[in-house]
């Protein structure tokens, strides 16, 4: 019994230390209400740090955005001035060229009505049914040029299709790179032979186009021959053309599918200026004359020699004209193109740079309510 005893007083000790230390805290509890409800918010304001932590992670990513998109409108603001330089010599090069070839159509032509009345073959004012036509579709070799190459393609499939609903076979030669990539992924065009078109058009880049025209229209593997490039009209404005090139037209001109003369009689030219510290255009319109060409004519050699001599120089003429307003159309497609992504770029980087302000100011304020808060607890 005495051990009884003992053990029931060990175990009273235990509980009536605990009735005393509940009855403490409910002391410490009445006399400090205030402390002890921050202590129970402390965890609460502790919340808003992984906010903070998302802001931050949020402005830095906002940040590395707007240096790309600075990056990128550096690029597209280089791009565009390299190719304005470049299309202002591309245009020379087509203004200068294009008296010469006229002028060389109408000495050809006058050539052919001296000799009709005697017996002299002239293989390329040969008119027969047409049975086969040469699509030679002129591209670039390069993208980031807005729909330039799309434009010319589109073209040449609608051409092939209205040949091919008159029952006429279409063959292709492809010059440029991005045309001849997509004509070679599709089987159902019948893709001849690919030339590139290369930056600043030669010569013997013409040359090589024009033999391999001359040649299938001579061996009579095709009865005409069409030329699918754009025309250059101004920086803002390119016209994708259909200009048929053999047989030669017995006007002496060069003439689009429909009969209309394709030669320009006003050309626009450009000068590039700064204006206010920005890059500006200044256009002027010019009038390209070709001299009127004499009917008489006394041949001191054979006409046949003549011939020979004034029917390469023709087609690689008709043909270097071709690549010369091709090229330059692709590069005032390009410099538009980099102006429009230079204006977006810039667009882009005023938004985000809104964006950014907004959320770095938020998370200030936020700063500045947790040090007011913890000030005043």
């Amino acid at each position: 019994m005495a051990a009884l005893a003992q053990t029931s007083m060990v175990l009273k000790a235990p509980a009536a230390q605990a009735v005393a230390s509940n009855k403490a805290v409910a002391s410490r509890v009445a006399a400090f209400n205030g402390k002890a409800i921050s202590a129970r918010m402390s965890p609460k304001v502790a919340a808003p740090k992984a906010g903070a932590m998302e802001i931050s992670a949020n402005l830095k990513v906002l940040r590395d955005r707007i240096e790309s998109v600075k990056s990128t409108q550096k690029i597209t603001d280089a791009m565009k001035l390299v190719a304005a330089a470049k299309v202002r010599r591309a245009q020379e090069a087509v203004l200068g060229g294009r008296p010469f070839s006229e002028n060389l159509v109408k000495v050809l032509f006058a050539v052919n009505t001296r000799l009709q009345g005697e017996d002299v073959d002239v293989p390329l004012t040969a008119v027969r049914p047409v049975k086969k036509v040469l699509l030679v579709c002129c591209t670039g070799d390069r993208g980031l040029c807005g729909g330039f190459n799309n434009f010319v393609i589109k073209k040449t499939e609608a051409r092939i299709a209205e040949l091919k609903e008159m029952g006429i076979e279409a063959t292709l030669v492809a010059v440029g790179k991005k045309g001849a990539q997509y004509f070679k992924r599709r089987p159902q065009y019948k893709l001849a032979k690919v030339f590139d078109m290369g930056g600043a058009p030669t010569t013997a880049d013409a040359q090589a186009v024009a033999d391999e025209i001359f040649s299938s229209f001579v061996s009579e593997e095709v009865d005409k021959v069409e030329l699918m490039f754009t025309k250059f009209v101004s920086l803002i404005n390119s016209q994708p053309t259909i200009q048929t090139l053999l047989p030669l037209t017995p006007e002496g001109e060069v003439c689009d599918v429909n009969g209309n003369c394709v030669d320009a009689a006003n050309d626009e030219v450009f000068k590039l200026t700064s204006k206010d510290g920005a890059f500006a255009v200044e256009r002027d319109t010019i009038t390209t004359e070709t001299a009127s060409f004499e009917g008489t004519i006394v041949f001191e050699q054979d006409p046949n020699q003549i011939l020979d001599a004034l029917l390469p120089l023709y087609m690689n003429s008709q043909v270097l004209r071709a690549f010369q307003e091709s090229v330059a159309s692709e590069l005032a497609a390009r410099m538009n193109a980099m102006s429009n992504a230079s204006d977006n770029a810039k667009d882009l980087k005023k938004n985000l740079s809104g964006v950014y302000n907004r959320k770095r100011q938020a998370k200030i304020t936020g700063e500045l309510i947790e040090l007011v808060a913890g000030s005043s607890a």
